[in-house]
């Protein structure tokens, strides 16, 4: 599923994403968010630690990012800033819900990306579509990952419905990176790190020199 209209990846490949270097290190890099619980051990919990990865910085983007670029695109025939959240949030409940995780009521895949413009219901609608997938990722039984299911026309499991939605968690994070810098706007994690090596600067160059 890509940020334009015409592309759609049917199964993009995990093994890319790793390749790409996973968005960084997630203590580096300031993923996951501290008061969060410990994941599950094993698939479960690694998979989830890179949902949250993107989850945290998705988040953190649509929270600094100015109301009035949430309009903003940047051609035409493209999604927007706004939209390109929805779409993320509209796969968190369409994705899972081709083998029968039930979304939200009223949801429609065809329109829900274009359904809300606000910038504060857009990032709520993020946030919850986080917390329903990843309910259901960790609810599902391992015996039931190994169903078999069809993905827009690729045969694969429940598990690898989950990969791909992994994966398109983290293009569209990539995808708003882009957007962010093109509108001038340091992603937050990256401030952060900057900061902290601004006053680690600082703090060794007002230490007393030692004879």
């Amino acid at each position: 599923m890509s940020h334009t209209k015409q592309r759609r990846s049917p199964f993009p490949a995990v093994v890319a994403l790793l390749a790409l270097g996973v968005c960084g290190v997630l203590v580096a890099s300031g993923g996951a968010r501290a008061e969060e619980a410990a994941p599950p051990a094993g698939l479960k919990g690694e998979v989830l630690t890179w949902f949250k990865d993107a989850e945290s910085k998705l988040i953190d983007l649509a929270e600094v990012t100015p109301e009035s670029t949430y309009a903003w695109r940047p051609g035409t025939d493209v999604r927007s800033t706004g939209e390109v959240f929805m779409h993320v949030a509209s796969a968190n409940y369409g994705i899972p819900g081709l083998w029968g995780v039930k979304p939200p009521e009223g949801y429609d895949m065809a329109t829900f990306e274009k359904s809300k413009t606000r910038k504060a219901d857009i990032v709520a609608t993020l946030k919850a579509s986080f917390a329903h997938m990843e309910k259901a990722w960790t609810s599902t039984s391992d015996a039931d990952l190994e169903k078999p299911i069809d993905l827009f026309g690729t045969k694969t499991t429940m598990r690898g419905g989950y990969l791909l939605l992994l994966s398109h968690c983290h293009e569209h994070l990539g995808q708003s990176i882009a957007y962010a810098r093109m509108n001038r706007i340091v992603p937050p994690w990256t401030a952060r790190q900057q900061a902290a090596a601004a006053a680690k600067k600082a703090e060794v160059k007002a230490a007393p020199v030692k004879k």
